[in-house]
């Protein structure tokens, strides 16, 4: 009986991560569910970039490993009594688990740190304009941070009119939107 609950979970935590890797990348996971519509966020409501220890692909990879693990400790003569294997099955669930939410959260720690990097690098750096500002309205530039060549919607910091192709200074951006000064 115990082999089948084992076979059972580790089936399931496999045809769960399976499905959710194809299912959100054909529907783009834009579920509302967790912070900013993401469920890999899980229960966190903080805002910041993260998995929590309840997110979906956590809780899978301690499934599916208490089902492998339980599956291994069974047909071990030592281990072969589901009151020896349930709890190693448990405890190789939790490392399991342990590793895959310190996986995803030291991921995206680095790539929260290098986007904050970039825009702190944009304030101060020459752009061209690629859709002519017009005076108090709206254009786009063009401007290359770390070899990417970026582009966004900019107006001009004294409202003049900027023509396309002008070099212009980016003086600070406002949410998505920056503010330039044509360079002399």
């Amino acid at each position: 009986m115990d082999t089948w609950i084992y076979g059972a979970c580790l089936v399931l935590g496999l045809m769960f991560s399976i499905l959710s890797a194809i299912f959100g990348h054909i529907f783009g996971g834009d579920g509302e569910v967790g912070t900013g519509g993401h469920a890999e966020a899980g229960f966190s409501d903080s805002g910041l970039p993260g998995v929590s220890f309840f997110s979906p692909t956590v809780l899978a990879s301690f499934v599916t490993a208490f089902g492998a693990a339980g599956l291994i400790f069974s047909r071990i003569d030592a281990t072969s009594s589901v009151w020896v294997s349930a709890p190693l099955a448990a405890a190789s669930g939790g490392v399991i688990a342990g590793l895959t939410f310190w996986f995803f959260n030291a991921m995206f720690r680095r790539t929260q740190a290098s986007s904050e990097a970039r825009v702190a690098q944009v304030i101060g750096s020459t752009a061209s304009v690629i859709t002519p500002i017009p005076a108090d309205g709206v254009g786009e530039i063009a401007y290359v941070i770390a070899n990417t060549r970026y582009s966004a919607p900019a107006r001009s910091e004294g409202g003049v009119p900027i023509p396309a192709g002008r070099p212009v200074r980016i003086t600070r951006m406002v949410g998505t939107l920056f503010y330039v000064e044509p360079i002399s």
